[in-house]
């Protein structure tokens, strides 16, 4: 018989019920992303028959704080070829320890732990079980998911976090998801000593978003020091709510720069974050906003795919840019994304000088108008079509 304790929690599922792209692994793995992403709804959907165990459960958390070996109890009664669901696995990691026991004994026991702080996960001495369990990653929804009810210029606005996409106001939920976020995976974990200069930071590292990353810029526009705005952006990859694409230089044939870009994790958050008003160029803005909707697409294709292949992007110090190439065993493309509804020969200036140095590429640029051409080695794609393509 189950244990009460672990199966207590309602389930809660999101009313649309939609199909997610990722696909669970046979293996043990984490299952990382920010909160919201759908983690809990995936995992109670794909695995209705396993064992529950919520973190969040201050009950839950307390008991196995006390004794971590009690999660050993709960296993015994785990047919093999059982699956155990560990919710939120990053405030409990001397968890791992009793996991990765379980697993070195031989028991066929499927572990699903999800995180959405990969801080205490990537430091310290915590256990990653050896390399016995790999890494998903779960994102925001990708257009595919969303099918007809997918708006470019909503998604934009508001972007496509799973809790926000289904809110009935989903402007209000999406600043109430920040502010919250922040101050729970910030603030309360003692992550910063002064939430003034952390959302002095917040603001300055906005304009960074779709840019290539200079940490000095940032600590200048916030007054705060380099050191302290470079364990601030760490802090914000950890709770992966931000990343960093580095520039693409296998068999370089350019003298490239160095600095990776950096990207907020949603379109919805930079634009919550970005502070606007009458001196700001909003068609920048927007811009910007259609980069990151584009990066944070690739990045879940990337992952979700899982066979190698990786999100860059290309740029010479002569100033040729290519805003994202992704590269794998079967899989090299250079995109470029603009914010137009007209394409000029300049737009392409950037993707055929990539092209003539890697021939094997695919060139795509992604626009804002209707029709699909190719021009030269280019294809132009519009990109709210690309994106619901996008799988």
């Amino acid at each position: 018989m189950r244990c009460k304790m672990a199966l207590e929690l309602p389930y809660c599922g999101m009313p649309s019920g939609r199909n997610r792209q990722l696909l669970p692994s046979e293996q043990s793995f984490f299952l990382l992303g920010p909160r919201g992403t759908g983690k809990t709804y995936w995992v109670r959907s794909t695995f209705p028959e396993a064992l529950y165990v919520s973190l969040l459960d201050p009950v839950v958390y307390r008991h196995l704080a006390a004794r971590p070996e009690h999660l050993r109890e709960l296993a015994s009664v785990i047919p093999d070829d059982g699956t155990i669901v560990i919710d939120e696995i990053q405030k409990l990691p001397i968890l791992l320890e009793v996991v990765h026991a379980l697993i070195s004994e031989g028991r066929r026991i499927r572990f699903v732990l999800t995180g959405s702080s990969a801080r205490k996960l990537r430091r310290g001495n915590v256990n990653l079980l050896g390399g016995r369990a790999l890494q998903l990653h779960m994102h925001p929804y990708i257009a595919s998911e969303l099918g007809d009810d997918f708006s470019l210029e909503r998604a934009l606005t508001c972007g496509l976090v799973p809790l926000v996409v289904e809110s009935p106001t989903p402007e209000e939920t999406l600043r109430a998801y920040a502010s919250l976020y922040i101050q729970q995976e910030v603030f309360a974990e003692g992550l910063t000593r002064s939430d003034e200069q952390f959302a002095r930071f917040l603001e300055a590292i906005s304009f960074s978003h779709g840019e290539i990353l200079t940490v000095t810029n940032v600590a200048r526009d916030c007054a705060v020091k380099r050191k302290t705005v470079e364990n601030y952006v760490e802090t914000l990859e950890d709770l992966l709510l931000a990343y960093r694409v580095p520039v693409f230089a296998h068999h370089a044939k350019r003298d490239l720069v160095s600095h990776p870009k950096f990207y907020f994790f949603d379109a919805g958050m930079f634009r919550t974050l970005r502070p606007t008003g009458p001196l700001d160029d909003l068609s920048s803005i927007q811009g910007h906003a259609l980069e990151g909707l584009v990066a944070q697409h690739l990045k879940a294709f990337c992952d979700y795919a899982r066979d190698g292949r990786k999100l860059y992007y290309w740029r010479t110090r002569s100033g040729a840019e290519v805003d994202f190439i992704v590269y794998g065993p079967t899989t090299f493309d250079a995109i470029e994304v603009k914010n137009t509804s007209v394409v000029r020969p300049e737009h392409l200036r950037s993707l055929n000088e990539f092209v003539k140095l890697y021939p094997q590429a695919i060139a795509t640029l992604l626009y804002r108008g209707k029709e699909r051409f190719i021009r030269g080695n280019v294809r132009i794609e519009p990109v709210d079509t690309w994106l619901k393509q996008l799988r």
